[in-house]
């Protein structure tokens, strides 16, 4: 079953973020059995205000565990987290970034 999280950073925590990343990115390639696509949501100029991940897992319950585990969740820099499940209908997928 397919879950969107959106997670909305705390005011403030941008310093938080930039040095929690990469542990939280680790912590993503470590679960990308279960993350689908993930990415950050960002304010008009770019900047990082919160993260949305597409994540497939048995439960809702394993869902909220896979986020609580998240270091950006454990060092709190999200204000708040919606986990519900999604159901994938228009469109292939996402292609291949290249950065």
């Amino acid at each position: 079953m397919l879950f969107a999280i959106v997670a909305i950073d705390r005011p403030g925590r941008l310093d938080l973020r930039l040095k929690t990343r990469p542990k939280h990115l680790a912590y993503l390639a470590k679960s990308k059995k279960k993350v689908r696509a993930a990415g950050a949501l960002t304010d008009e100029a770019g900047a990082p205000v919160g993260s949305m991940l597409i994540v497939e897992c048995k439960t809702l319950a394993e869902a909220d565990k896979l986020i609580a585990g998240d270091p950006y969740t454990k060092a709190g820099v999200f204000e708040s987290v919606t986990v519900r499940p999604w159901k994938h209908t228009v469109g292939t997928g996402l292609p291949e970034l290249v950065p």
